[in-house]
């Protein structure tokens, strides 16, 4: 298979490379970038560990191909705070011990940027809907909902 050019953002930084065509993004940010925050759980898009920020918008990374990013920003877990201090949202996340294994965290991080992003004033039901596609098997979901809504409160993501 031939591979393709492609060019886009990543965490601020321009990025070009050369690429298979059926190469996963999760692959890409992984293997090429070295940017390991980004996991791989079921890579069927059903666990929500490798979720990044497309265009400010979450997606699953193992479902899209680097090539779709091709001219588009892209933000992953190591991204989010940029080059400056934690997020109020990371940030909560320590103080509510929203994290046990830390498997789960950068997708639930990046999902809940761009949920706290559209919806800045969520309710407890409202967390819970947009990590309704997100899967962690340590905390029972009470500590990440609470960070959230102190995240939410303090009025940063």
């Amino acid at each position: 298979m031939n591979n393709i050019s492609i060019a886009c953002t990543v965490n601020g930084q321009p990025v070009k490379a050369e690429v298979e065509p059926r190469l996963s993004l999760a692959d890409f940010l992984r293997e090429h970038l070295d940017l390991t925050g980004t996991h791989l759980g079921c890579e069927h898009g059903v666990c929500g560990a490798c979720t990044i920020l497309v265009d400010g918008a979450s997606v699953r990374s193992c479902l899209m191909f680097a090539v779709q990013a091709n001219g588009r920003e892209v933000v992953t877990i190591e991204g989010i705070a940029g080059d400056g201090p934690m997020t109020r949202l990371q940030c909560a996340f320590r103080e509510h011990h929203a994290l046990q294994c830390g498997f789960c965290t950068p997708g639930m991080i990046t999902t809940l940027k761009a949920f706290l992003d559209e919806n800045p004033n969520p309710s407890a039901d409202d967390v819970r809907d947009a990590i309704s596609g997100n899967v962690c098997r340590c905390t029972g979901y009470v500590p990440i909902v609470n960070a959230v809504l102190d995240a939410a409160r303090e009025g940063t993501s």
